[in-house]
């Protein structure tokens, strides 16, 4: 039914708005006071009740919207609320001893000559990361990526202890002692010195340093502990030739040492292996979950992979020659040989860039049983494949998975990749690997790089990062070493 407009002159205008306002107070007229003033609670009531539903439908509705969103928020607090909780916990704390500078910061004064090969001044600095690689990847940090040297742990230990929640002023109650003395950087510079009471000089001081106080007296330094950023073979010096005899001083042999590669056989039993540092250096565990999903999703089109070059001279290294041979061969393998001179091998976006296109990245023993690319290779997400049992096995025992080390890792013994006269083969790397399932190889890489965050040293200016790394990893061991000995 369509009703048509019908034309109204002004006077009857106006005669329908008398009409209209006429009955409007009429109306009203026939309320009573009390009933108009309980008639417009009962609207205001109504009014609100109608405002409040609306909010809540709306930001339940935002709230679904948004639940993945949240959710990732939540578990980055989580993850750091429970790792500032539990990263002291049952009273641990540490003592940062207050060293003289020609312990530690002193040394770096003179960092053109820190080391015999290499000019250290920029990797020193930075509180050891060394230089900023700002072009290391377009969505991350730049403040996260370093061209950080392989042997300056000892730095970047004591930095982030300068920082650290459980670090204590007061050494009446302290726990634990750290020495922060740069000891490899020490002896880095002294290697070839004829004068061998120059390069134990340092050493020698530190030892008595120690005993002048009262805090080592207590349990002549079963409590404490030093961080050595190289190997310990460079404080082993053996019959008057490399390195010097910091590890052989008594005092020292009551400590406990952290050092990049332990003696798998030692006697003392106080050396313990810590990761060499890689590139990343997240503040927050949100940089590192980024970082780990980006691993997760990369694309591995090659089977494995090797970086390095040969060693001439060093039986160790010598199955390095048989890597070179078997990858350069095949198709599935991606070869990044490393020699004298400019090399790939030395710049960090490289390095990464074939460890994270790879499956398995094959960690063959260098001038040592260990090497800093089993590192990189796990921030790069590709399953280690080794041919020594101390590569890792014997080193790391704080930091991998105890067990069933097939969980993230291939080994090969390297007595098998030849035998006879070296020309007939007993094992193809490329065959061995292409007998496990892929099912195994996924949950290979979800291990390796959950390991990630252990094996990785946070930002020295990162004061909660929201996970354990590298330093918290180790002082939770050293406490529950210390609570063991029952001092």
């Amino acid at each position: 039914m369509v009703v048509k407009k019908q034309s109204i002159s002004s006077s009857s205008s106006w005669t329908e708005k008398r009409k209209y306002s006429k009955i409007k107070e009429i109306h009203y007229s026939f309320l009573k006071p009390q009933l108009r003033y309980a008639l417009l609670i009962c609207v205001s009531v109504s009014v609100w009740f109608v405002i409040l539903r609306c909010f809540l439908l709306s930001s339940f509705s935002s709230s679904a919207n948004s639940n993945k969103k949240l959710n990732v928020a939540e578990k980055v607090k989580t993850i750091s609320e429970s790792s500032a909780i539990s990263r002291c916990e049952g009273g641990m704390s540490v003592y940062l001893y207050d060293m003289p500078a020609e312990f530690n910061k002193g040394l770096l004064k003179d960092c053109s000559h820190l080391n015999t090969y290499t000019d250290m001044c920029p990797h020193v600095a930075n509180s050891g990361l060394g230089q900023p690689l700002s072009y290391m990847v377009a969505s991350a940090v730049a403040t996260t990526w370093f061209a950080t040297h392989q042997f300056i742990a000892e730095m970047i230990f004591h930095a982030r202890m300068e920082n650290h929640p459980c670090r204590t002023f007061d050494p009446i109650n302290a726990k634990l002692f750290y020495v922060p003395f740069y000891g490899g950087l020490d002896a880095s510079g002294k290697f070839h010195s004829a004068n061998l009471t120059e390069r134990d000089e340092l050493a020698v001081r530190l030892a008595d340093y120690l005993r002048s106080k009262p805090w080592w007296e207590r349990h002549h330094g079963k409590d404490h502990f030093l961080v050595l950023g190289r190997t310990a073979w460079d404080f082993l010096r053996r019959n008057n030739e490399f390195g010097n005899s910091l590890l052989s001083l008594p005092d020292v042999q009551n400590m406990s040492v952290l050092t990049v590669e332990r003696n798998p056989w030692d006697l003392v039993h106080n050396q313990h292996g810590i990761p060499y540092p890689s590139y990343f250096h997240p503040y927050t565990s949100h940089q590192m979950m980024t970082w780990q999903n980006r691993m997760r999703q990369s694309s591995r089109p090659h089977l494995f992979s090797f970086i390095g070059g040969q060693r001439k001279g060093v039986e160790k290294a010598a199955v390095r020659d048989e890597l070179i041979k078997q990858c350069s061969e095949s198709g599935r393998c991606n070869l990044l040989r490393c020699g004298k001179g400019p090399s790939k091998c030395h710049d960090p976006i490289e390095v990464l860039k074939v460890m994270s296109q790879s499956q398995f990245c094959l960690q063959a023993p260098g001038d040592s049983f260990t090497r800093r690319s089993t590192f990189d290779s796990v921030l790069a997400g590709c399953i280690p494949v080794f041919f020594s049992p101390h590569t890792v096995y014997t080193q790391y025992e704080w930091f991998f998975p105890a067990g069933d080390v097939s969980a993230y890792s291939v080994y090969i013994d390297e007595n098998v990749l030849k035998m006879g006269n070296g020309t007939e083969r007993v094992v193809s790397i490329e065959e061995e690997l292409l007998k496990i399932e892929r099912e195994k190889v996924e949950r290979m890489r979800r291990t390796v790089i959950n390991l990630m965050p252990r094996l990785t040293y946070a930002h020295p200016n990162a004061t909660d990062s929201g996970f354990q790394d590298a330093v918290d990893v180790a002082l939770e061991a050293l406490w529950a070493k210390r609570l063991k000995l029952n001092i």
